[in-house]
């Protein structure tokens, strides 16, 4: 199979080790850039909010192509895609703007922004500082940081500029050992991709099997693998606060419908839990 993760990287890797830009001017820009961007969209806050009301909250998102897949749909406008993602009732937005290998062209995440009003998620491979000073300069609420893609010192020091940058931190994980590695490192927003980033195969009971390795102060997502509402509800019921979702509804038919189907299959979980837990 592909490694798909380390051939990204390396893309990605030699593009910073070609950044000319100055680190100190660079992140003094990105800290004029969060006090002009203020007030800001909380994109881990959005997702405690839709968890508490509907049981699970949904991350849309929004791309063009797959490495795995190919092209999914290349001339999507962010816009219209993020309305209708809006309408179907989810909570946030994730755009992808790695260009090379998934299609993202300049203006995706800031069309898309701009046209539902939702915390967006910059989702893209984050390899350096100079990575989560561009999420907050492209207007970003929050960005990934993907625990296999970093050192556990590049891993603090990214999460520490988020912070300072006011950009929450999705921090991904994909076995009990990177999940380890993200609490060690005090991620409050966690990520389980079920997708394994080496060869793109999906194990859909992942992020079930590391449920109960989450702590109370997490919010949890699960990533990847999510195909319809039942896989929702079976997430929901495991605890986590979240499902990020992407091929699935970028090709659906109608992507609003699409969105409301999930956000229904989790309002009903959660109505199911509070009533056994009023023991009707």
């Amino acid at each position: 199979m592909p490694a798909y993760l380390e051939t990204i990287l390396d893309a990605h890797r030699r593009h910073a080790a070609d950044d000319r830009r100055d680190r100190d001017e660079l992140v003094e820009a990105a800290v004029r850039a969060t006090a002009e961007q203020r007030p800001r969209r909380g994109f881990r806050a959005a997702l405690a909010a839709g968890a508490a009301r509907d049981g699970i909250a949904v991350i849309a998102e929004v791309k063009r192509r797959s490495p795995s897949r190919g092209d999914l749909d290349v001339d999507l406008e962010p816009a219209a895609v993020a309305q209708a993602y809006a309408a179907g009732g989810a909570a946030c937005l994730s755009v992808l703007t790695d260009e090379t290998f998934f299609g993202a062209r300049p203006g995706d995440l800031a069309a898309a922004r701009g046209a539902a009003g939702l915390p967006v998620l910059r989702k893209d491979f984050t390899v350096c500082e100079a990575d989560v000073c561009d999420a907050r300069l492209l207007g970003a609420d929050a960005v990934l940081l993907i625990v296999a893609a970093l050192s556990d010192d590049e891993l603090a020091a990214c999460s520490e500029l988020a912070r300072r940058l006011e950009l929450d931190a999705l921090v991904e994980v994909h076995s009990g050992g990177e999940l380890d590695r993200a609490l060690a490192a005090g991620a409050t927003l966690v990520g389980v991709n079920q997708r394994d980033l080496a060869t793109f195969a999906v194990d859909r009971q992942l992020a079930v099997a590391l449920a109960d390795r989450l702590g109370g102060d997490v919010v949890a997502v699960a990533e990847s693998g999510v195909r319809g509402p039942d896989d929702v509800a079976e997430l929901a019921a495991a605890g986590y606060h979240g499902v990020l979702v992407g091929e699935s509804l970028v090709v659906a038919g109608d992507r609003t419908r699409a969105v409301a189907s999930l956000v229904a299959a989790g309002r009903s979980r959660g109505v199911a839990d509070a009533a056994l837990r009023e023991g009707r």
